[in-house]
C-alpha cells in the first residue's frame, strides 16, 4: 500500500512538470539599445578598441601616482563597503541555488501530561503519561511554474550587481585618485610661479621707488606696485590653502588620516593613450554602472516571473518519520518507527489581493529599473561626448596660451624698459605685469584640463576596473 501511495504521489508530480512547457516563466530578452547613437565623437577615431579597456597601470606612467592608486584600491572604505556588499550578495546567491533541494528539519521532543484521576484517562490506571519522539520532517516543492528557477537567476543577477557596482566604485576611486593628484602638481607649479613673481615684484617695487627719487614716477606708481605685490602674495596664500585641502581630500581617497602627500611634477605627466573611443555599444560591456543597471533590470524582471507564479497552484511533498515512544528505554525499539507521506495541490484563491498587489508593484518595479537603464546609458554617452570635447577644447586653448603667453611677456619686458626710460606709463607696466601672471597661471590649467580629460574620458568608458 505505502508502494502505491509513493506512485501516486509522483504521478502527481509527473503531471504539472510535463505542464510547465506551456506555463513556464518568461525568458530575459536585452533591450535592443545597442545601436543608438550614444554619444558624438566628431573628428575623434572611433573603432573596435576603446581607451575604457586599457589598464590604469598602462594608463598613467608616474611611478608615484600608480603606487597611490594600488593603495587606494587596497585601502579605500568606499572599496572595502562594496566588496562586503559582494559577500552580503554571494550569501543571498547560495540561498538561491539551494531552492531546488528539499528542507530537512530534526526535532527531538519530551512531553509530560498529568490527568485527572476521575478523567477518562484515569480508567487504564495511568495519571501521568510521557512521550520521547526523535523524528526528521522533509518537505519538496515542485518549480512547476519557474518560480524557483526565476529567484536563482534573480539572485544571480543580484550578486553580478554587486560585483558591477564595486567595478564602479574602482573606476571612479582611480579617477578621483587621479585627478586629485595632477590638481596638486599644477598648484604646485602656480605656487613655484607666484613665489618667483613675488620676488620679481620686490625687485620692482625697489625700482620704481628710485624712479621716483629721480622724480620720473610719483608716490601713486610706488603704491600701486606696492599694492601689486601684496596682491600676488594673496595669491599664494590662496593657492597653499587649496594645495592642504586638497591633500586632506586625497588622504581621504586613500582611506589614511590627513597627511601631507609625495609627488612628482607637472611637466613629467605624459598620457600616451590613444583616444578611441569605441561603437557605442561598447559601453554595455565595459562600463560598471551601465552593467550594474542591466543587472538591476535582469533582477527585477525575474522577481515579476516569480510574482507569477504566486497565482498558480503549487505542488508541495511532505514525509516525516523517526521514533516516538512513552518509554524512553524503548524509544529506539522497532515497534517505536513511524512515518508519514503526503502531497499537497494548492491554488490560491482569496487572499485579500495579496498575490495581484505583488504582481503589479513587481511590474512597475521591472519598468523603473528598464527606465534607470536607459537613463544610465544616456548619462554614459552624455559624460564621454563632454570629455571628449574637454580635450579637444583643451588642447586648442594650450597652443593659443603659449603664444598668449608669449606676448604678454614680450609686453611686460618692454613696457619695463620704456618705463625705466622715462617712455611709458607706469600703469601701462602693471597691466602688462598682471596680464603676464595671469597668462601663465591660465596656462597651467589648461595643462592640467587635458590632463583632468582624459581621465573623465577613461572614467567615462568604463577604464580602470579590469
Amino acid at each position: 500500500m505505502q508502494n502505491k501511495s509513493l506512485y501516486r504521489l509522483i504521478l502527481i508530480a509527473i503531471i504539472p512538470v510535463v505542464m510547465q512547457s506551456c506555463f513556464s516563466a518568461k525568458e530575459y530578452v536585452k533591450p535592443s539599445l545597442e545601436n543608438e547613437a550614444l554619444y558624438r565623437t566628431d573628428n575623434v577615431m572611433s573603432d573596435s578598441l576603446s581607451l575604457g579597456t586599457l589598464s590604469w597601470t598602462e594608463l598613467f606612467t608616474d611611478p608615484i601616482l600608480t603606487e597611490y592608486i594600488q593603495n587606494g584600491l587596497n585601502n579605500n572604505l568606499d572599496i572595502r563597503v562594496a566588496l562586503q556588499n559582494i559577500n552580503a550578495a554571494q550569501a543571498y546567491l547560495k540561498q538561491g541555488k539551494s531552492g531546488y533541494y528539499p528542507t530537512l528539519d530534526a526535532m527531538a521532543s519530551y512531553g509530560r501530561s498529568s490527568n485527572s484521576e476521575n478523567g477518562p484517562f484515569a480508567a487504564n490506571g495511568r495519571t501521568t503519561t510521557e512521550q520521547f519522539e526523535l523524528s526528521g520532517f522533509l518537505s519538496w516543492e515542485a518549480d512547476i511554474w519557474g518560480e524557483i528557477r526565476s529567484n536563482d537567476r534573480a539572485t544571480q543577477a543580484s550578486y553580478l550587481q554587486s560585483v558591477a557596482a564595486h567595478q564602479a566604485v574602482k573606476t571612479n576611486l582611480i579617477a578621483a585618485i587621479s585627478s586629485t593628484y595632477f590638481r596638486l602638481l599644477s598648484l604646485d607649479k602656480q605656487k613655484d610661479i607666484i613665489k618667483e613673481t613675488i620676488e620679481a615684484r620686490k625687485s620692482s617695487l625697489s625700482t620704481t621707488e628710485a624712479l621716483k627719487d629721480a622724480g620720473l614716477v610719483t608716490e601713486v606708481a610706488v603704491k600701486q606696485t606696492e599694492a601689486q605685490l601684496y596682491t600676488t602674495e594673496i595669491i599664494l596664500i590662496d593657492i597653499e590653502k587649496n594645495i592642504k585641502l586638497l591633500e586632506n581630500t586625497f588622504s581621504i581617497l586613500m582611506g589614511e588620516p590627513v597627511n601631507g602627500v609625495v609627488r612628482g611634477s607637472l611637466d613629467e605627466q605624459q598620457l600616451q593613450a590613444e583616444l578611441a573611443t569605441g561603437v557605442p555599444s561598447e559601453l554595455l560591456t565595459n562600463r560598471p554602472d551601465v552593467l550594474e543597471a542591466e543587472y538591476g533590470l535582469i533582477t527585477a524582471f525575474e522577481l515579476t516571473n516569480v510574482a507569477r507564479s504566486n497565482f498558480f497552484p503549487s505542488l508541495r511533498l511532505t514525509a516525516s518519520g523517526g521514533f516516538q515512544s512513552l518509554e524512553l528505554d524503548n524509544l529506539f525499539s522497532a515497534s517505536s518507527l513511524f512515518s508519514t507521506l503526503a502531497g499537497s495541490l494548492a491554488q490560491p484563491i482569496l487572499n485579500g489581493r495579496k498575490i495581484r498587489t505583488q504582481y503589479e508593484v513587481s511590474q512597475a518595479q521591472q519598468e523603473q529599473a528598464l527606465l534607470n537603464y536607459k537613463k544610465t546609458l544616456l548619462i554614459a554617452g552624455k559624460e564621454v561626448s563632454d570629455a571628449l570635447y574637454d580635450y579637444e577644447a583643451e588642447t586648442k586653448k594650450i597652443e593659443m596660451r603659449k603664444k598668449e603667453l608669449a606676448s604678454y611677456t614680450l609686453a611686460e619686458t618692454y613696457s619695463e624698459e620704456l618705463l625705466n626710460n622715462g617712455l611709458a606709463n607706469y600703469l601701462e607696466v602693471l597691466t602688462a605685469r598682471q596680464n603676464a601672471l595671469s597668462s601663465q597661471l591660465n596656462l597651467i590649467d589648461s595643462q592640467y584640463g587635458q590632463l583632468n580629460a582624459i581621465v573623465t574620458l577613461y572614467e567615462a568608458l568604463g577604464g580602470g576596473w579590469r
